[in-house]
């Protein structure tokens, strides 16, 4: 993983809730053994019509070229569904650095964490005030302090992530590499206990 410490960047707006695993990425395309080109088949039934590349739905936002970025921002009860790791797959390989949204499911929320995606959850009021934005407004989220901010207006909010899950996407490390980072610590600590 790369290290994150912030993400600025124009958001692309995803006005739906209870937006299931499912749906950020179908079933039929988890035969991959690799993480890489999930991305391509990120909202796939969403994007398609008849699962047909070359028929694009016009209305549906991935496809309107005024929204970019690398932040998703989502409604309540984003990631909700089946405990597939796919879906924080398919959200990085396709650029998206973080989610934004005002609730998360569980797993998905961890899935995420563990994949170098940062999921903020926010009050539904802030929630809104983003979705009020323009589609050339830009969002800052800062990582070490926690902090998301809009950034025309200096609205700001704090969001809540895991320590340790804090310091693995602060440093780009997964689970291995944290403790890789540690051994020293840990080898002191073995010797101690002889």
């Amino acid at each position: 993983m790369i290290p994150l410490q912030k993400i600025h960047s124009r958001f692309v707006p995803l006005e739906m809730e209870n937006v299931d695993t499912d749906q950020i990425i179908p079933a039929r395309f988890l035969k991959a053994t690799t993480r890489d080109g999930f991305g391509k088949n990120l909202f796939r039934d969403w994007r398609y019509e008849n699962n047909d590349e070359t028929k694009p739905k016009a209305d549906f936002v991935l496809n309107q070229s005024q929204f970019s970025g690398e932040i998703l921002v989502a409604g309540k009860n984003f990631g909700c569904g089946s405990s597939r790791e796919h879906a924080a797959w398919a959200l990085q390989d396709y650029g998206f650095k973080a989610v934004v949204s005002s609730f998360f499911a569980d797993i998905f929320k961890n899935n995420a964490l563990n994949n170098g995606v940062v999921p903020v959850k926010v009050s539904d009021e802030f929630l809104a005030k983003i979705f009020a934005l323009g589609n050339e407004a830009t969002i800052s989220i800062d990582i070490d302090k926690q902090t998301i901010t809009l950034d025309a207006s200096g609205l700001q909010e704090t969001f809540e992530i895991n320590t340790y899950k804090k310091t693995c996407l602060l440093n780009g490390y997964d689970d291995i590499d944290y403790l890789i980072a540690n051994k020293q610590a840990i080898e002191a600590y073995e010797e101690k206990q002889v």
